[in-house]
């Protein structure tokens, strides 16, 4: 936990006129540097506490947190509820400045996605750990030194470490660091961290709509996602939307032999993989009809800047074990502007020690439709319907009844899932976008990498279909930080920059 006097804990002795307004990069780096056990400490606590969004008494722990982490702060925070007092709030706070004509909001979200502990190996989800680098390179488990430099290639493992507490610790230590310089921004910074982000946000345009005066302002700036996989900082102008969507097919009403009744009666895995099989071609594409209709075109500007990005495709595929990537040839960062449609999992049946030869009742995948600008993600998933039913099957949204069995021959239940939303953008030449790219580069020597979408995703169509605003994403964590998967982590010199990078985005001017 990072403890300072009062002094610094009471805002009103730091807006003062005639107090420096300008700040030096080295000053963060000193004082971070002189903190670094306690901004960890406080960090691996927040860690420590389970965040899956529909684990309502944990995420409210997590909130409760956040807002303490604030309320030391001095940014008079408060939990922005929903209609409903059972659903995720967000965390509020604000760093209001006297005659400031101008307010940016900085959101990251504070949930997580599910977890699986035992696929965890380098250590228990919610136990952050320490390891001296990548557990996939040979890192071992290390103890942090007493005193003295800690290494910054040393990653902290846990759930979230990456994605995305790392950008409300990040924030709030950039808030320490330009506090404790009497640098005074000429901005008024407000802070939104979501619970339920990894959920698709289902509420947070009601959180708005309840709170409209409370969000006003010039733009939200996203702190989420892996810097470039160069390593460099990166400013993205925009994020794919998303949907997922539950698809299940059916066989007989019970398990049967598979030896007694196989090649006679109906295999629905089998069923499921020809399905599915019809949805993209052999270099990747989708073949649905429609899927790439009303893709709204990059600009020059925006090309210009996907050709500049530093070419990493070969280094990340062979990093990743594999001979061929689909596209027909072309770059990641030019599929990122594309729509997709990716398989994240199919359950049918038991394999390893649980095999057994049967023919399984059922078999359900579940698909993650990836947006991009023009795309709307209920004409998308009414696409996906009709494709299937093109596919002769009968389309239902519940499990078939009696009757419906013995009339279709193939039947297919398929649910959206709660929270999809569409694709967002912020032009390139937009005065907002201007001024962030300008901040995040005098905290890097190198050229930072622009990019108009990223290939995640994050409700910032949500966010803009509401208010009157724009978004920019400034992400933060390493590129190979396992965010959504076992093992997450994040490397300790990313968290660093994070706070550099946020510092000064905080202290940029808005004409």
């Amino acid at each position: 936990m990072i403890r300072f006097s009062a002094r610094l804990l009471l805002p009103g002795l730091l807006i003062l006129p005639g107090m420096a307004t300008g700040f030096a990069q080295s000053s963060v780096r000193d004082f971070r540097r002189s903190h670094e056990r306690q901004i960890i400490e406080e960090f691996s606590r927040l860690l420590s506490i389970p965040n899956v969004a529909s684990d309502r008494e944990n995420i409210r722990r997590n909130a409760e947190f956040i807002r303490e982490m604030m309320q030391r702060r001095g940014l008079n925070p408060q939990l922005l509820e929903g209609k409903s007092g059972d659903t995720p709030p967000a965390v509020y706070g604000e760093w209001l400045v006297p005659g400031a004509k101008h307010s940016i909001i900085l959101y990251a979200h504070y949930d997580g996605q599910p977890v699986d502990p035992k696929a965890w190996t380098a250590s228990a989800p919610f136990q952050p750990t320490w390891r001296s680098a990548p557990m996939e390179k040979g890192g071992q488990i290390v103890t942090l030194p007493a005193n003295g430099e800690i290494n910054p290639e040393w990653r902290l493992y846990a759930r979230s470490a990456s994605d995305d507490k790392a950008g409300v610790v990040a924030i709030l230590t950039a808030v320490d660091a330009l506090r404790a310089r009497n640098a005074t921004p000429s901005l008024n910074i407000k802070f939104f961290f979501d619970g339920e982000e990894e959920a698709g946000s289902p509420h947070l345009g009601q959180i708005i709509d309840l709170h409209k005066q409370l969000l006003q302002s010039d733009a939200w700036i996203i702190c989420d996602g892996p810097v470039h996989q160069s390593g460099r900082k990166q400013v993205v102008l925009g994020v794919r939307g998303d949907q997922n969507v539950d698809i299940t097919v059916y066989g007989s009403k019970r398990p049967l032999h598979s030896g007694h009744y196989g090649n006679w009666a109906p295999n629905p895995a089998m069923t499921l993989a020809r399905l599915l099989a019809t949805m993209k071609d052999d270099s990747g594409r989708v073949t649905i009809p429609g899927w790439y209709e009303g893709v709204e075109p990059l600009s020059d500007d925006e090309r210009r800047a996907i050709a500049q990005a530093p070419a990493y495709d070969d280094q990340v595929r062979s990093e990743l074990g594999f001979a061929r990537t689909e596209g027909n040839g072309k770059l990641l960062m030019e599929l990122i502007n594309e729509p997709s449609l990716n398989i994240n999992g199919i359950s049918s049946g038991d394999v390893g020690a649980l095999a057994r030869n049967v023919i399984p009742t059922t078999a359900t995948a579940v698909l993650d439709l990836r947006l991009v600008k023009g795309n709307d993600h209920v004409r998308q998933v009414q696409r996906l319907i009709d494709h299937i039913r093109k596919q002769g099957f009968f389309v239902t949204d519940h499990d078939p009844t009696d009757a419906e069995r013995k009339k279709h021959s193939l039947i297919a239940k398929v649910v959206p899932r709660e929270g999809g939303y569409n694709a967002e953008r912020t032009r390139m030449d937009h005065p907002v976008s201007i001024a962030v790219i300008e901040a995040v580069q005098s905290t890097s020597k190198e050229p930072i990498v622009k990019l108009p979408t990223s290939g995640g995703s994050l409700p910032l169509s949500i966010i803009t279909d509401h208010l009157r605003t724009v978004t920019l994403t400034v992400p933060i964590a390493n590129y190979d930080n396992n965010q959504h998967a076992e093992n997450e982590n994040i490397r300790l010199q990313n968290l660093w920059d994070g706070v550099e990078t946020l510092a000064a985005v905080m202290m940029m001017k808005l004409k």
